[in-house]
């Protein structure tokens, strides 16, 4: 897969293609349909395949200090859209000027003059151009004027059970979210199709672990990532160095309340590992919340709930 960072310098001889626009944070399960009939339909046509994302996320230029917990990094985010078949991730740098864009200047100067596009598939809540102002309908539209089609895609969900009154639930980045930031981890991964991951880089803590007998891996995060409530976790570990290596981990999220901790803190306990991952970069997936964050009376007490947390780890991963 060729990865772009915007578009000034096209590879030599580049022909028409099929695109697909969007954020794509989180690469859930929608997304996946969408990013699958695009390649589909490129190689029924025999042409390239183009997801065309942006970056930064544009919420955050169009109105700073707005930008949402982010799913996926831009790496990953890649990783993701490669294993569907994607001939080119192409990222746009968005920038104030391109959120002023017309949604005919956005079609004529980046679909049209410089991908070239034979077919653009969309969600059907699709909008583009300055303030929002264009739609499928418009995309169509144009598409007629500029000599390419426009698919406006179902957006995916599911049933939700009778126990819950019922009803249907949309996939969206929105939504894993809201899952993510309530401790839903299982609902998330659900939607996603996979664990919600949460990468970092491992750092110095203040040792409290390895004193209690669970040294810990801490985590600092980038800035938007989308960590879970503060809680308990079942994980895999995952370093880059191996990533075809999956480790058990009973993961503390939140600010140890035990011993008056206000710094909020990703710490991950790796089952049966003797092993010091300073500096190394890891990853989390988060696949079941085993409790909330809880005030100990004594670190005894605390050591005690420790063990039952890894033990249900071992099972919860299947590991006994």
């Amino acid at each position: 897969m060729q990865r772009w960072r915007g578009l000034a310098d096209l590879p030599g001889g580049w022909g028409r293609c099929v695109v697909t626009i969007g954020v794509f944070d989180g690469v859930h399960r929608g997304h996946q349909v969408l990013i699958s009939r695009t390649v589909e339909l490129a190689r029924q046509r025999g042409l390239p395949s183009v997801v065309l994302t942006f970056d930064p996320h544009p919420s955050e230029v169009i109105r700073p200090g707005s930008h949402p917990a982010q799913l996926t990094t831009l790496r990953r985010k890649a990783e993701l859209v490669e294993q569907l078949g994607v001939d080119v991730f192409a990222v746009l740098p968005f920038t104030p000027e391109l959120s002023r864009l017309s949604p005919e200047e956005f079609v004529h100067e980046v679909l049209v003059d410089r991908l070239h596009a034979a077919a653009v598939i969309v969600g059907e809540n699709f909008t583009f151009g300055h303030k929002a102002a264009g739609d499928v309908e418009l995309l169509r539209t144009l598409g007629k004027r500029f000599g390419f089609v426009a698919h406006g895609a179902t957006l995916q969900g599911r049933a939700l059970p009778d126990e819950q009154d019922g009803g249907e639930i949309t996939f969206s980045s929105t939504y894993v979210r809201s899952c993510i930031d309530a401790g839903d981890v299982t609902a998330a991964a659900d939607a996603l199709g996979r664990p919600h991951r949460l990468e970092g880089i491992v750092v110095r803590g203040d040792g409290r672990g390895h004193d209690l007998g669970y040294p810990t891996a801490n985590l600092s995060t980038p800035r938007f990532a989308a960590v879970p409530a503060d809680g308990v976790y079942s994980c895999w570990f995952v370093r880059s160095t191996a990533p075809g290596e999956r480790l058990p981990a009973a993961v503390s999220v939140g600010t140890n309340p035990t011993f008056s901790g206000r710094e909020r803190t990703v710490e991950a306990f790796v089952l049966d590992v003797d092993e010091d991952f300073y500096g190394q970069h890891v990853a989390l997936d988060f696949v079941c919340r085993l409790r909330g964050q809880v005030a100990f009376d004594s670190a005894e007490a605390l050591v005690e709930q420790i063990d039952d947390d890894v033990a249900r780890t071992r099972s919860v991963l299947r590991l006994t």
